[in-house]
């Protein structure tokens, strides 16, 4: 028995790092969208199984972590593949090695992807929605308000709990208990290529807060109210000025919720999440 126990661990990882397909979901994996200098990177499709001959609106989901961190093999959007959705679950260059602007080129670069492949995946290419997680969530709201060509446009964003102003996260902000020598190392600092409050003109334009403008995309705001890694004042300032400038904005606090976590999967939230697509795809 003891023999078999690595060939077990080893299961349960895989298993880990799998999880099972929704009932009604076919995956097309590891599907390269871009290959910028050396990189090749890949993205994942959930599709319908019975999928209907009309085109079917498409979530592209930008997983968190730091921006130096995650994957796309844990989509938390593939519930709606069986509601007629395409699901796209991708990856793109992390920090360090990777500084801005290289992220927002990778979300465009599947958004291309994804048009130019329409035809061979039943995608409706004018109903392309963004949605993204933490530091996923920075970048499709950067995704949303930033200057686009017309091949780069969605139609929405989904933003979930994602720093909506570098220059306010507490780990960009000098104070009694943080030094520059603090500030150097934060992820903010690796993704712009040096301190923060040093780069403030840099910082704005990576910020969905100081992009928005009138004719920006509708906006979806989903943030835990006991979030202690990014303040939902983020989140809050963002509708705010979303709204300020004429753009539809829905704006959730998830009560009880931390950085993410159950709350968000829960009916209530995808409740929302359907009511929010209704309404901005029909």
């Amino acid at each position: 028995m003891r023999h078999l126990l690595p060939l077990l661990l080893a299961l349960t990882v895989l298993a880990q790092k799998a999880p099972k397909l929704p009932e009604g979901v076919k995956l097309a994996k590891d599907l390269v969208y871009s290959t910028p200098g050396e990189e090749t990177l890949k993205l994942d499709l959930y599709l319908p199984a019975d999928a209907p001959k009309r085109r079917l609106p498409t979530i592209l989901w930008v997983h968190g972590g730091g921006w130096k961190a995650g994957s796309k093999d844990r989509c938390p959007a593939t519930w709606l593949a069986p509601e007629g959705y395409v699901i796209a679950s991708m990856n793109y260059r992390l920090i360090p090695d990777h500084r801005w602007p290289a992220q927002l080129e990778d979300l465009r670069a599947a958004v291309r992807w994804l048009k130019v492949n329409a035809d061979k995946y039943g995608i409706d290419a004018k109903r392309i929605v963004a949605w993204g997680g933490s530091a996923g969530g920075h970048l499709v709201s950067v995704l949303g308000t930033a200057d686009a060509e017309p091949e780069d446009r969605i139609r929405a964003v989904i933003d979930w709990y994602g720093p909506s102003d570098l220059l306010t996260m507490p780990p960009n902000v000098l104070s009694e208990g943080r030094t520059r020598e603090d500030l150097a190392k934060a992820n903010g600092a690796l993704l712009l290529g040096g301190i923060v409050m040093d780069r403030p003109a840099l910082a704005k334009s990576a910020s969905a807060l100081h992009l928005a403008s009138a004719g920006d995309v509708p906006f979806l705001i989903m943030h835990g109210d006991k979030d202690s890694q990014v303040p939902i004042d983020q989140s809050q300032r963002l509708h705010d000025r979303l709204r300020a400038v004429g753009v539809f904005s829905v704006y959730q606090p998830v009560y009880g919720a931390g950085h993410g976590g159950k709350e968000f999967d829960s009916e209530d939230s995808r409740r929302v999440i359907r009511e929010f697509l209704k309404s901005v795809l029909r």
